[in-house]
């Protein structure tokens, strides 16, 4: 009879057991180094240091633990970032230790070509001794280059600059004879292939005033890759030197972008002038 009662009060003492939970959780610019303050925002290309702990897990009889996790990142979208990082721990803990929680710490690489946006880190603990599941979503904010996206295949954010370094484009886009003119653009709206493969090209032209065709780059330039996360967009730049001789006029720089996967083309044209 005793045995009875006490199956009977068994799962009334198991609801009332603290659940299992993902705790401290810590996004930090460096190995081991402090939370990032509140509205901190990162950047495409840089890696996040990410740590948390785990709390209210269950030991075996011997005092030993058996903990299986993974992380991984997501894009505004839902959009996984990388792969999935798994792991499990197994460890004994003595009842000197019953403070102790297990730490995870793994690294949470950001894809350099992302737009700006609230992003997360979904972590996932399965607690193999008393069958038990807890996750936490932690997020974090990117700044990223600003480009709008699109169904089809476009040029955007076409600037010129004066200097293959200059970060600030100019604000007219007129030039001595003799200099050179740099163009930097974005190009979005292309389609995938398998393992997220894009295949995008371009090449340009220099118009006279009157759209003569006065040169076309040999070449084309671009970006034929595969990645895991699917990248939003592909930048360009080329340079072109203006011959001392070159008469002062109007004149235009035509872009023209291929997508190999999706069969699409497109053209943008902006002008500018040789004072």
């Amino acid at each position: 009879m005793r045995s009875l009662v006490a199956l009977a009060f068994l799962p009334s003492l198991l609801c009332g057991a603290t659940p299992l939970q993902i705790v401290q959780p810590i996004v930090s610019q460096s190995e081991g180094g402090v939370a990032d303050a509140p509205g901190t925002t990162h950047i495409p290309g840089e890696i996040l240091f990410f740590t948390c702990r785990i709390a209210n897990y269950a030991k075996t009889p011997e005092e030993k633990i058996h903990l299986a996790y993974s992380v991984q990142p997501f894009d505004p979208k839902g959009v996984p970032l990388a792969e999935i990082y798994k792991n499990e721990m197994t460890d004994e803990v003595s009842p000197q230790d019953k403070e102790w929680m297990p730490r995870i710490a793994t690294e949470v690489a950001i894809p350099p070509l992302v737009l700006s946006g609230d992003y997360k880190i979904v972590v996932k603990v399965e607690d193999v001794i008393a069958h038990a599941t807890a996750e936490l979503t932690v997020p974090f904010r990117v700044r990223g280059h600003e480009v709008v996206p699109s169904d089809k295949l476009v040029v955007r954010n076409l600037r010129f600059f004066r200097g293959e370094e200059d970060t600030e484009p100019v604000a007219k886009a007129a030039y001595k004879p003799g200099s050179v003119i740099w163009v930097k653009f974005d190009i979005t709206g292309y389609k995938y292939g398998p393992g997220n493969k894009i295949d995008v090209s371009y090449i340009f032209k220099v118009l006279s005033g009157d759209d003569k065709v006065l040169f076309t780059n040999p070449e084309a330039a671009g970006d034929q890759t595969e990645s895991f996360y699917p990248k939003s967009y592909v930048t360009g730049e080329f340079s072109v030197p203006i011959q001392p001789a070159v008469k002062p006029g109007s004149y235009a720089i035509a872009v023209v972008v291929t997508d190999a996967v999706g069969n699409q083309t497109c053209e943008v044209k902006h002008p500018f002038t040789v004072e």
